[in-house]
């Protein structure tokens, strides 16, 4: 049972993972250690929630290497949580993650699921809301595609303290926009966004090419995120992931807090990359 907390094929289920995902989960595992190590003393109960959790490690289809997942890095950090919500659509997935938390003997409550995370999302914060005035929560939500909804986002902001690391899928966004931008229908991006206020966006980029459209869609995502009661983060601490073999975009990762401080630890992480150095900042 060792096996099943390190990063090494322990038969159970994995997800496939490209090279690039050892950068993403390194900001959150630092990001993490931080907020523990912080906050521990201060909230007596701090949550980590996991929408689309997977099986609890990745295997690199490259190169064969294993990686703990979020889930697994939330769970064996320094400073565990006191509670843990897991979701992931896979039951294969749920049942690996909940054989490998039964080997952490941790005393913390842990609840792993099967389901759609923009329905489950619901039954979380039911849970926590009525111990939300002394509770922390720390919100990892990383989705494949476009399956995370902006309603899903919005449910955990209703709860008072929710940091959110979200993944915003800039690739899925660039295969999809041009197809969608003039569809009558709602689209996956209409849901993903939360309105059709980006497809205004988009068509006037299309027609002026002059600010990244990026820059502009994802600022137009983070007033959505300062009408909820979350603190502006600055732009160069949205670190862009790239696919390591074509230098395509992937994905950045934005950061949410209602309180200054976690912009202050996000900060802290974001400077420095997976192999410790500065991180250059990237065009806008």
């Amino acid at each position: 049972m060792y096996n099943y907390l390190s990063p090494v094929d322990d038969g159970l289920a994995m997800r496939p993972a490209g090279p690039w995902a050892k950068e993403k989960l390194d900001y959150l595992n630092r990001y993490i250690a931080v907020f523990e190590t912080a906050m521990r003393d201060t909230w007596r109960e701090r949550n980590y929630i996991d929408l689309m959790a997977g099986p609890g490690k990745n295997r690199v289809r490259e190169t064969g290497e294993v990686l703990l997942g979020s889930p697994l890095l939330a769970l064996t950090t320094r400073y565990p949580f006191t509670g843990y919500h897991f979701v992931d659509l896979n039951e294969a997935n749920i049942v690996a993650l909940r054989e490998r938390c039964l080997a952490t003997g941790s005393g913390a409550a842990i609840r792993a699921v099967v389901g759609d995370c923009n329905t489950e999302a619901d039954t979380i914060v039911d849970l926590l809301r009525p111990t939300a005035h002394r509770s922390l929560n720390l919100a990892f939500l990383d989705p494949e595609g476009l399956e995370l909804q902006w309603n899903t986002v919005a449910k955990l902001a209703s709860l008072p303290r929710m940091d959110l690391v979200i993944n915003y899928p800039e690739g899925g966004l660039n295969r999809l926009m041009r197809k969608v931008y003039k569809a009558t229908r709602e689209t996956s991006v209409d849901r993903f966004s939360g309105d059709r206020q980006w497809r205004d966006v988009y068509r006037a980029w299309m027609t002026s090419r002059r600010l990244p459209v990026h820059r502009q869609l994802i600022d137009l995502y983070k007033r959505k995120l300062a009408a909820l009661g979350y603190v502006e983060i600055h732009h160069f601490e949205e670190p862009l992931v790239r696919n390591t073999i074509r230098s395509a975009p992937l994905y950045r990762l934005l950061f949410a807090s209602k309180h200054p401080l976690g912009d202050k630890f996000w900060h802290e992480v974001t400077r420095r990359d997976v192999y410790g150095q500065r991180r250059l900042l990237e065009a806008r």
